[in-house]
């Protein structure tokens, strides 16, 4: 499983199957499974309670029950629905840590899931109530309760009870659970995987376009390119700064609107000049977290773990979250701080101290009216509100299940404020490309970079300049709509003919 994969399989609804070689090793890990469930010797989760009731034996005729108990109990999630793109996600990732044969439980109950997913019957997640140690257990909880004809779910975008959703696609819910398997489902960091891959993704498209606005801004305020000379950032050896440099250059290839240094000035700001460096910084941050949530969507995260070959059944903690947890604080860090810098630019372009030449806020009769004054307001709101949310998750702990959870992660609060963060950043980029579109034109009219003329132009097919005040929000709105959209990106970064 990569990250390509997972979207395509969670945003695209490409279909999965298994693989044969894999359902072997379920059921060898199953077989072993049932033994132990016959034995009379205590194993966690198999044959005991969960959590602090670890020391409690369950009759061999109530394990089912103690499974569909599990779920039941431990479907306690809060607040809004998770999307649907998330819930595909977090099963896809589930699926793939049940079929390396650690869990022990039925390949029924796997393809059930599998069912599910190409079937698009998607299970209702509520967002909030994972502490990210024992696993996601509310989260995933939510998820398995429909195996068993319990919880709701989402078909063809409209929620319902899982009964009616079963009914209107003609499938049919597992009759039972059996030893161990709700805990096999459950045991896991899936929840956290899934909310934090999806935003890394965005992350990435967020960033090129973060380099593009960059580039209009350039434009826009005349910026020296001599910074972003290869040589100088060789020599610092610094790989994201390196191709953020080489990326920014290519989109102003062939401008006549930037400018080299002591031509209109010694050097720019740093929102301008440091800028390969910082977006370079969050290019290798995004890298880095990908590296980590890779080995994650292919880890066995499962309790205990079932090593069959061996008849051996061991209680452990791979569970805990702490490698998502920390990856996704730095995760929405970097992704913060493409905001930061952007908002720096949007004010240089709209004060009249610092733009150069361009009228104050970008109004062709200022006074009379306000032009794009209050779009760095709106941008500062959320850099400002950013810098709350990226105060870090994982260094947060609160003890759980008569502290016998004592250190959790909170790995799934992490991604869920990278979440809030993207969106509040792709938001500060649009506002950058709607106010350097207007800078430029105020600008005599000369040859723009070739990516940043396509930009330009795209965005001009739908904003126009403004000549006088308007009521802004839509205009912006829109250009958030379409830096989001999967047929901009691909016109955007199309193959030269």
């Amino acid at each position: 499983m990569t990250l390509d994969v997972l979207k395509r399989i969670a945003i695209d609804h490409e279909p999965i199957t298994i693989d044969e070689h894999a359902l072997i090793l379920v059921r060898k890990a199953r077989e072993y499974v049932k033994d132990i469930a016959n034995q009379d010797e205590a194993v966690y989760g198999i044959n005991t309670g969960f959590g602090h009731l670890a020391s409690v034996k369950i009759d061999k005729r109530e394990l089912s029950e103690l499974q569909a108990n599990l779920l039941k109990s431990h479907a306690c999630g809060v607040g809004e629905p998770l999307p649907v793109d998330t819930v595909r996600a977090m099963m896809a990732l589930r699926i793939n840590a049940l079929i390396k044969g650690y869990s022990g439980l039925r390949e029924e109950v796997i393809l059930k899931l599998v069912e599910y997913l190409n079937h698009n019957m998607i299970p209702v997640v509520f967002e909030k109530g994972s502490l990210g140690a024992s696993g996601d257990l509310a989260l995933l909880s939510h998820m398995s309760l429909p195996l068993i004809g319990l919880g709701e779910v989402f078909v063809d975008g409209i929620r319902m009870s899982t009964q009616d959703g079963l009914a209107k696609l003609g499938l049919i819910a597992l009759s039972e659970l059996k030893a161990k398997e709700g805990l096999s489902l459950i045991n896991g960091t899936q929840g956290m995987n899934a909310i934090g891959s999806l935003v890394l993704d965005g992350a990435f498209h967020l960033y090129d376009y973060a380099n593009l606005a960059l580039s209009l801004t350039m434009e826009a305020l005349e910026g020296i390119t001599d910074a972003y000379d290869p040589r100088v950032h060789s020599i610092r050896n610094q790989e994201g700064q390196i191709t953020a440099a080489k990326a920014i250059l290519s989109y102003l290839e062939g401008s006549e609107y930037t400018t080299h240094q002591n031509h209109k000035r010694v050097q720019d700001a740093y929102s301008l000049r440091c800028a390969p460096q910082v977006h370079g910084a969050t290019l290798d941050a995004l890298n880095h977290v990908k590296m980590l949530v890779e080995r994650e969507m292919n880890a066995v995260t499962d309790n205990p773990i079932v090593f069959a070959e061996d008849q051996k059944a061991i209680s452990a903690g791979n569970f805990h979250g702490q490698p998502l947890a920390m990856a996704f604080d730095y995760l929405g860090i970097a992704i913060a701080e493409l905001a930061s810098i952007s908002e720096r630019r949007i004010e240089r372009m709209v004060n009249p101290y610092l733009s150069g030449g361009l009228p104050p806020f970008l109004a062709k009769w200022s006074g009379l009216n306000s032009g794009l004054m209050i779009v760095q307001y709106t941008a500062a709101s959320l850099v400002s509100e950013n810098k709350v949310l990226a105060h870090p998750a994982s260094v947060d702990s609160i003890p759980s299940s008569a502290n016998q959870e004592d250190h959790v992660s909170m790995g799934t609060t992490a991604a869920r404020k990278a979440a809030s963060i993207l969106d509040n950043t792709y938001k500060v980029i649009a506002m950058e490309i709607f106010v350097a579109c207007q800078a430029i034109d105020f600008r005599e009219k000369k040859q723009m970079g070739k990516m940043t003329e396509r930009l330009y132009r795209i965005i001009r097919s739908e904003i126009p300049f403004l000549e006088k005040d308007e009521t802004l929000y839509p205009y912006i709105h829109r250009i958030e709509a379409m830096i989001k959209s999967p047929e901009v990106i691909k016109e955007l970064f199309k193959e030269e003919s």
